[in-house]
C-alpha cells in the first residue's frame, strides 16, 4: 500500500499510545520521559485532569458556531490574557504561524493607515516565525526558505542581539515600521540575547515610532519562569503572539496588541473560520488558570535553575560541550559538532529530546517536571552525551 501521508516530516520509529504527566507510552508499552513536551506545547504535561474535564464538558455543550456571532469563551479568554499581559485587544487563530501572520498584517496595515506605502519589518538572523509564506519570509533560516521563492518582500534582516545593527537600519531604512523578534530564539538554538537587548529595542521603537512585536510562541505560557519571557526584562511590547503552550495540545494561536496597534483591525480586515472557537478557548482558559493557580510558572523557574545546575555538574567540564544555556524550562546544550544522532539514541534510552541548529540539544520538558524526573533526565542524557563525545 502506498504511504498515505506527504513526506513533510522525518518521523522517528515510534508511535505513542497514551501519556500521563511527563511520561509517554508507545504502542508496545515502553515508557519514555518526555523532555520535549510536543515542542513546548504540553506545559501541563499529558492527560492533565483539569484539561480533560474542560475538554469533555465543553465538547458536550458547544464546539463551534463561527465568528459571525459573539463567543463567550473567546471573550473570557481574551479578557484574561490582555489583563495578564498588560495589552488591550486579542485576535485568535489556530497556530503560531497564524498568530505571526496576523501580527505582520497588523504592522503593514498600521503603516498604510499612517501613509507609509512600502512598509518594512525588521527581523533577525536565526529566527523562526512559521511556515506560511509571509512567516517563512520573516524567518531567518535560509534552509527552510529554499525552494519557496519568490518570498514575500518587506523584511529587513539583522543579526540577533545586535543593537548597533538595529540603529544602523533605522538610519538607512526610513520605511521601517516594526521590529519582530523572539525574546529567546528557540529553533535558532536557544540563543539568549544580551540583558539590555529588549529594553533598548523598546527604546528604539519608541524613538522611531515602530511597533515592537514579540514572538512569544515558544517562550510564552510560563516556559521561562515568567508567564511571558519579556517580563524578565521589565518591558511591554506593542504586539505579542502566543500559541504552543496556550492550548496544551489543542490548536490555538493569539495575537495581542495595545495602544494604536490594538485599533488597527476592523471588520473584514482579518479573520479565521475556526479561530477562537468555544472548545479551544475554554481549554486555553483552563490552561492559564492552572498555570497560575498551581504556581507552575514559578515552579518552571525553580526547576530550570535546578536542571542547569545539574547539567553543568554533569557536562560542563567536558571538551566538546560549548555552552549550557537557557531560562526556566527552555534549555540548550551546544556541542562542538553536529549531534542529530543523539535524538534516536535518546529515544532508544527512553528519553525524548530534540536537536536544533545542528549542534544544540534542546530541552523543553513539561512545567510539571519534578526533581526525581529531572535527575533521571540529566543522568540519561549525560551518559549519552559523554559516549557521543568519546566517539569523536
Amino acid at each position: 500500500m502506498n504511504e498515505p501521508l506527504m513526506s513533510t516530516y522525518r518521523r522517528l520509529p515510534v508511535t505513542f499510545a497514551r501519556g500521563d504527566g511527563v511520561w509517554l507510552w508507545d504502542t508496545d508499552g515502553k515508557r519514555y520521559l518526555d523532555a520535549l513536551a510536543g515542542i513546548a506545547v504540553c506545559g501541563l504535561g499529558h492527560a492533565h485532569p483539569a484539561i480533560r474535564e474542560a475538554l469533555c464538558e465543553q465538547a458536550g455543550r458547544l464546539i463551534h458556531a463561527s465568528n459571525l456571532y459573539r463567543i463567550a469563551e473567546q471573550e473570557s479568554l481574551g479578557q484574561m490574557l490582555i489583563e495578564l499581559a498588560a495589552m488591550e485587544r486579542a485576535f485568535f487563530g489556530n497556530s503560531g504561524a497564524e498568530a505571526n501572520e496576523a501580527a505582520i498584517k497588523l504592522a503593514r496595515l498600521h503603516a498604510h493607515q499612517r501613509g507609509i506605502k512600502d512598509p518594512a519589518i525588521l527581523v533577525t538572523e536565526g529566527s523562526f516565525h512559521g511556515r506560511t509564506l509571509a512567516t517563512l519570509s520573516a524567518t531567518g533560516n535560509r534552509k527552510v526558505q529554499a525552494g519557496f521563492e519568490p518570498l514575500v518582500h518587506g523584511f529587513v534582516r539583522v543579526p540577533y542581539g545586535d543593537l548597533d545593527a538595529v540603529a544602523t537600519a533605522a538610519v538607512h531604512r526610513p520605511n521601517l515600521v516594526a521590529v519582530m523578534v523572539e525574546p529567546i530564539q528557540g529553533e535558532g538554538g536557544i540563543q539568549m540575547p544580551p540583558d539590555d537587548y529588549l529594553p533598548r529595542l523598546r527604546s528604539l521603537c519608541d524613538e522611531y515610532g515602530w511597533l515592537l512585536i514579540l514572538d512569544e510562541i515558544q517562550t510564552g505560557m510560563g516556559r521561562t519562569g515568567r508567564l511571558f519571557a519579556h517580563q524578565h526584562a521589565g518591558i511591554v511590547p506593542d504586539v505579542m503572539t502566543l500559541a504552543k503552550g496556550l492550548g496544551n495540545g489543542l490548536p490555538i494561536g493569539a495575537c495581542l496588541a495595545r495602544g494604536a496597534a490594538a485599533e488597527v483591525f476592523g471588520p473584514g480586515s482579518h479573520g479565521s473560520t475556526f479561530g477562537g472557537n468555544p472548545l479551544v478557548c475554554r481549554v486555553a482558559q483552563t490552561v492559564v488558570e492552572t498555570l497560575v493557580g498551581q504556581h507552575l510558572i514559578e515552579h518552571a523557574g525553580e526547576m530550570g535553575l535546578y536542571l542547569r545546575e545539574r547539567l553543568h555538574a554533569a557536562l560542563g567540564d567536558l571538551d566538546g560541550v560549548v555552552e549550557i544555556r537557557g531560562r526556566g524550562l527552555m534549555l540548550g546544550i551546544e556541542l562542538a559538532r553536529p549531534c542529530a544522532d543523539l535524538v534516536e539514541e535518546a529515544l532508544t534510552a527512553g528519553l525524548l529530546i530534540n536537536v536544533t541548529a545542528e549542534r544544540v540539544i534542546r530541552l523543553l520538558p513539561p512545567l510539571v517536571l519534578e526533581r526525581p524526573e529531572a535527575d533521571q533526565l540529566v543522568d540519561t542524557l549525560a551518559g549519552l552525551v559523554r559516549r557521543f563525545l568519546a566517539e569523536a
